[in-house]
């Protein structure tokens, strides 16, 4: 049987995975559903990608690692636009179906917890999230095994003669290390295709907080200071305030270093 665009994307699988759960069903919770599946193809891409930027990196292939972080700036960028749909939904359409969601939250999504691990946000709960022996806990204890995005880069640069201090092990979150803001320092002034990398990572930075800061504005219009869906940590009995949670996760840089040393440039 010849291959088909149907069977090569497996149409008839993917666009049988949308299930309102709402009676009607309501118009809105369709958008909803499939925004949030297509967040997670992304988030699977994205995941794909930072593998292959780790691998390229461990190989000393400074052009491929560039070429793939662009491409990974430009995904998230789309992430952000997919917002700007989603906000189409007032707080009345969205309230139409949002009791049926029950205990199911986006903190649940076990592929941003992965990325949140590959840029370095390793808290204590991470696991503690899912349960013992759940095909979620055990991807998350694979990624976590694994150094995050900038000790990959820092190992890249020490091979390349510069003298950073590689975290290992690497902490629970980002840290800054003046030793390290040194090095990168005389990288900016003497190693522009170095630089350029540097660059790169800090645009990935901001890229992700952008998308942070947009989703918690998308939510706060959407239900306010309502309690989010589901429960912020395991074992809670109640959500906690949507809005306050995500707003701890604002404003807190995956690189550190490379913000800190704009002052000495």
């Amino acid at each position: 049987m010849a291959l088909t665009y149907s069977r090569y994307l497996e149409l008839e699988t993917l666009l049988s995975l949308q299930h309102p759960q709402s009676e009607g069903p309501e118009h809105d919770e369709t958008l909803f559903i499939i925004v949030h599946q297509v967040y997670e193809l992304w988030f699977k891409e994205l995941l794909h990608e930072f593998d292959y930027l780790a691998a390229r990196l461990d190989a000393d292939e400074t052009a491929a690692a560039s070429h793939t972080l662009k491409r990974i700036l430009t995904i998230l960028k789309v992430l952000v636009a997919q917002l700007d749909v989603l906000e189409t939904m007032t707080p009345l359409d969205f309230l139409s179906f949002r009791d049926r969601l029950d205990t199911a939250s986006g903190l649940q999504s076990v592929q941003f917890r992965e990325l949140e691990c590959v840029l370095g946000f390793r808290g204590a709960d991470a696991l503690a999230r899912y349960p013992e022996g759940s095909t979620e806990r055990e991807r998350l204890a694979t990624r976590l095994a694994r150094p995050p995005l900038w000790t990959t880069f820092l190992r890249y640069l020490a091979r390349g003669g510069h003298p950073v201090l590689p975290d290992d092990p690497a902490p629970a979150t980002p840290t800054v290390s003046p030793a390290n803001q040194h090095a990168l320092v005389a990288i900016y002034r003497h190693e522009p295709t170095t630089l350029e990398l540097c660059e790169r990572l800090v645009d990935l930075d901001e890229g992700l907080q952008e998308w942070r800061y947009r989703h918690v504005k998308m939510v706060q219009r959407t239900i306010g200071t309502r309690a989010g869906t589901g429960s912020s940590r395991v074992g809670a009995g109640t959500g906690s305030s949507g809005v306050d949670y995500l707003m701890t996760t604002l404003f807190q840089p995956a690189f550190p270093d490379l913000w800190a040393i704009r002052t000495e440039l």
